[in-house]
């Protein structure tokens, strides 16, 4: 378990293309190709984690399960922000298909029984740039597990992300990446996003 810092960044896809021209002409390098990630969130009956979240509650947690493009590994990841700080954990899951996902449920010490709510559906891209990770997230699907229709909603917002060690200071992040940081989380977003308040 490390702890890390997140930090996230609202951008259109122009005006990141215009930050990524800056960015490579003062160093910042390829690390991964674009992938297609999907996200399950789970969440309690009464959507405590995402309630928690909203309301900035300490200690919390975000469990998903997450795989990449259209492949079948799939691995539950907990998300546990406390007064320490944030960190995460993964496990891999032995799940032979979506349906079996969908199907399943995870018990938590901290909220109880938890089912499937949300899949969250995004191209990433990977960059480094002076020791610091960068992925900018763009073409957010949301996709409603709350219901028999399973209602699929677009986000127009884009987001940089910036993760980096505990031991980085936000004045050396803040000196990098010359725009303000905001709140951007999909998970609450699409819950948002799927009762039509944004």
């Amino acid at each position: 378990m490390s702890f890390r810092i997140e930090n996230k960044i609202k951008l259109t896809k122009s005006d990141f293309n215009l930050l990524k021209i800056k960015l490579f002409e003062n160093g910042m390098k390829n690390l991964y190709p674009i992938r297609k990630v999907n996200s399950c969130y789970f969440d309690s009956s009464n959507l405590n984690c995402y309630y928690d979240s909203e309301e900035g509650l300490l200690p919390r947690k975000k469990i998903r399960v997450r795989w990449y493009n259209n492949t079948n590994l799939y691995n539950k990841e907990t998300k546990v922000s406390s007064i320490e700080g944030r960190f995460k954990k993964s496990e891999y899951l032995n799940f032979k298909s979506i349906n079996q996902l969908l199907n399943h449920k995870f018990y938590d010490n901290l909220y109880g029984c938890l089912k499937p709510k949300l899949i969250v559906t995004y191209s990433r891209e990977y960059y480094s740039f002076k020791n610091i990770r960068l992925t900018f997230d763009y073409d957010i699907t949301y996709e409603d597990l709350r219901s028999n229709f399973n209602q699929s909603f677009f986000d127009k917002e884009n987001v940089l992300e910036i993760k980096a060690d505990i031991f980085t200071s936000i004045e050396k992040l803040e000196s990098l990446i010359k725009v303000p940081s905001s709140r951007f989380s999909k998970y609450c977003r699409g819950i948002l996003r799927t009762e039509r308040l944004i």
